[in-house]
């Protein structure tokens, strides 16, 4: 049966290749899951070495959305959630994780978001069972900061290819992040400039593919935080105010100009309808703060 859900041998090589060679392998885990992908993770993951980690890991870059999404993803997270893997396997995870994102883009392009989601559901499995240190929560927070702050590939869904959807996916680990209790006000501030720099970055691509409303949830989740007062808060939104940049000096009058009106205005409304409609007080504080933006856009 082992063979069932081992990786196989070249797995092995795996774990010796570079990440940038490990970004254009093909997946060397055994599929066969018997259509039940969540006793599958029971099995797999029961005596799971770091090298079938490695090899999990490795088919998040696989050019084959069934593969990479369906299949690496959905074990991923079958695994994590049902408590498989063990501190010594998530501290190895996050560290072959935090590698990928450290990174340089490659040109296929869906290792680094799906390292991110991957590690989104490390983060998570911290909140739910605290394992990692101080220390590595931080540093956990800068990976997903410094991540997020430098996506410059824009791409979402495409026919044919699938999702890569890098800004959603570094928002995902924020989100994860922004809920545990543990996060300090330095990491918490450190999330929301991520988060600003995103929100209308800089270029010419128009968010479709719901990237504002991904973008909009840590920040509804920082907002329940009691060490932000409404000063910090609406110097946040402030930030996001049309500036001097040359985009907004004429915004109708280019690409540029209308891809950040377009950006800030789809996040303001997310933000704006959440927090209107939460019960929350925390919350509903940033609703005025939102309208706030839109009625400043040009």
């Amino acid at each position: 049966m082992k063979a069932i859900w081992s990786a196989v041998v070249a797995a092995a090589i795996l774990v010796a290749m570079p990440v940038a060679a490990q970004e254009s392998a093909s997946c060397a885990v055994e599929r066969r899951t018997d259509g039940d992908l969540k006793a599958f993770a029971g099995r797999y993951f029961a005596d799971a070495d770091k090298a079938a980690i490695d090899a999990l890991i490795a088919c998040l870059g696989d050019p084959d959305s069934a593969v990479r999404d369906d299949f690496a993803f959905g074990l991923w997270t079958q695994g994590l959630r049902g408590k498989h893997l063990k501190p010594d396997g998530l501290r190895h995870a996050a560290a072959r994780l935090t590698a990928i994102l450290a990174a340089s883009d490659d040109e296929v392009g869906f290792h680094r978001p799906f390292a991110a989601l991957a590690l989104s559901e490390v983060a998570r499995a911290d909140r739910v069972e605290p394992f990692l240190t101080e220390a590595e929560l931080h540093a956990l927070a800068e990976t997903g900061t410094t991540y997020l702050r430098g996506v410059t590939d824009y791409r979402g869904f495409i026919a044919g290819e699938g999702w890569r959807h890098g800004v959603a996916h570094g928002a995902d680990l924020l989100m994860q992040l922004s809920l545990n209790p543990r996060l300090t006000r330095a990491d918490a501030d450190l999330l929301l400039g991520a988060i600003a720099a995103q929100v209308a970055p800089a270029g010419s691509h128009a968010y479709v593919h719901g990237e504002a409303r991904r973008l909009a949830r840590p920040l509804l989740f920082l907002a329940k935080r009691t060490d932000i007062d409404d000063a910090g808060w609406a110097a946040w939104f402030q930030s996001l105010h049309p500036g001097e940049v040359p985009r907004w000096k004429a915004p109708y009058a280019s690409a540029e100009g209308l891809a950040a009106i377009h950006n800030s205005s789809a996040f303001g409304d997310a933000v704006y309808v959440a927090a209107s409609e939460s019960q929350d007080p925390q919350v509903r504080r940033l609703a005025p703060l939102a309208a706030g933006l839109l009625k400043a856009l040009p």
